[in-house]
């Protein structure tokens, strides 16, 4: 598809309306904020039977034949979504066991089709070779934003991270991106407490990503703990060296300042950010609302979807009635359910505190400051040091301990959960900061057990072994040390 000059103006003109209307909306208090509820979603990599990657969503989706489950950016992806409930009572072992359910379901129909899935931040065993434009899904809109980012480029993508090995090199697609596959966790929140939830999720990211990290690997070599972080920053950006230079921001983004309303988001897209994907729908937002009709505001929330904010706004309408969600992405996926679970409850009892602070911690750290944690857990995971008020610098296990943990029994108690599913969960938390065992140090560890193999050969084995212990929802703390 080729866009004109008329498309990309009358779809900036369509934008800013919409950015009116949402404010009139605002102001107006037309949005749903009763029943917090959360939800979450995970994306998951697929593997033939021997670990490596295998390039049949289209097939899985089939097989599967579930509502839920979706294509995503690479034909070795595949997406689950998890329906939003309230964390009340049991409602954490309630999400775990949905997922597990849905997750085996999945795994039985992916293995008709000679597929298995994982839930892994990065695929140990992709290859260079697996990442080009013929493994993008066959949805048009993923070739369509392919076009539209290298067109903006005007050049190759560059992918330079360097960690305990150091990769170098140069992609044609946005491909490299569908190797970071994530855990999403949602939280509706209203309109006037959006701006405390966005700054508290910002504040805890890198201690999220830095007792979670599950991405060690990308092609072959040892670079960060979450190389999901840099990769996913360098694989979707639209700047040659030239506009880096000048400072222009890049759409992977975690933001430049602590935030009032959900509304400076929003703002901030449209005034930074051209359009990758300029199609305007009939709908006038104006008119909608002035028929007393709620407006989908279709090309704000298209435009949103194309700037990546590690702490995402959502703007969405169920059954006429709009909402509002920050959606947390800093997440790998995996290494098993339980896992999950653990790192959704200790992100959802922070927020349920957090947010509500007497003194925020946004009001005592510098937005700066925040961003540099999460740059310093994904490469450092747990070993990694973090700011945070009151304590200073400290290594990241430290803090999680010390300050965060006791935080997150403090919101969870408030969410109103019960103490078994409270205990368990945050307990895989801190046995992960008392061992030192991440799926990341995991990974790392048995690949080096494997040392004498080759590289490939050692990544395809240890992937095997990740395989088979995801299956028993056994906590990665607990899984056998090579």
């Amino acid at each position: 598809m080729v866009f004109s000059r008329e498309d990309r103006r009358r779809y900036r003109d369509k934008v800013r309306r919409c950015l009116d209307v949402f404010a009139q909306m605002l102001r107006e208090a037309r949005f749903e904020f009763d029943q917090p509820k959360a939800g979450l979603e995970i994306e998951l990599n697929l593997v033939d039977d021997r670990g490596d990657p295998a390039m049949k969503n289209a097939e899985v989706l089939a097989a599967i034949a579930e509502p839920d489950w979706a294509t995503e950016l690479g034909q070795f992806n595949v997406e689950i979504n998890v329906m939003p409930e309230s964390l009340e009572g049991d409602g954490p072992v309630r999400l775990e066991k949905v997922v597990r359910d849905r997750l085996n379901h999945a795994e039985s129909r992916a293995h008709t089709v000679g597929g298995h899935l994982v839930m892994v931040g990065i695929l140990p065993t992709l290859r260079e070779s697996d990442v080009h434009e013929g493994t993008l899904s066959a949805n048009p809109r993923y070739k369509l934003l392919n076009e539209q980012i290298f067109e903006a480029r005007g050049e190759d993508l560059h992918l330079s991270i360097d960690g305990e090995e150091t990769l170098d090199t140069y992609a044609d697609s946005i491909t490299p991106e569908a190797a970071c596959t994530s855990l999403q966790l949602h939280l509706q929140v209203s309109p006037a407490a959006f701006a405390a939830h966005w700054n508290a999720a910002q504040a805890i990211a890198g201690a999220q990503v830095a007792v979670a990290a599950n991405s060690p690997f990308l092609f072959g070599r040892q670079l960060w703990q979450e190389t999901r972080i840099p990769l996913f920053e360098q694989a979707t950006d639209t700047r040659p060296v030239e506009l880096k230079t000048q400072g222009v921001r890049p759409r992977v983004w975690f933001g430049e300042r602590w935030i009032t309303s959900v509304f400076d988001l929003f703002e901030e897209n449209a005034r930074y950010f051209p359009a990758l994907l300029p199609i305007c729908e009939d709908a006038d937002p104006r008119e909608e609302l002035a028929r007393g009709v709620t407006p989908a505001l279709d090309e704000l929330t298209l435009h949103n979807g194309t700037v990546y904010r590690w702490n995402r706004p959502v703007y969405a309408v169920v059954g006429d009635i709009p909402h509002l969600r920050v959606e947390n992405r800093v997440l790998p996926a995996g290494p098993s359910v339980a896992d999950v679970a653990a790192n959704a409850a200790f992100y959802y009892g922070l927020m349920r505190v957090l947010p509500h602070a007497e003194r925020p911690v946004w009001t005592r750290m510098s937005f700066a400051a925040a961003g540099d944690n999460l740059h310093a857990a994904a490469r450092h995971g747990l070993e990694a040091r973090l700011y945070w008020p009151g304590l200073g610098e400290v290594a990241a296990a430290e803090l999680i301990l010390r300050r965060l943990l006791p935080l997150a029994y403090e919101g969870l108690d408030l969410w109103g959960v019960n103490p078994e599913p409270r205990d368990r969960l945050l307990g895989i938390i801190e046995q992960r900061c008392v061992t030192g065992r991440t799926g990341a140090s995991w990974q790392i560890d048995t690949v080096k057990e494997l040392g004498d193999l080759d590289r490939h050969e050692a990544l395809r084995r240890m992937t095997l072994r990740y395989i088979e212990h995801m299956h028993t929802n056994e906590p990665v703390h607990t899984w056998p040390s090579p």
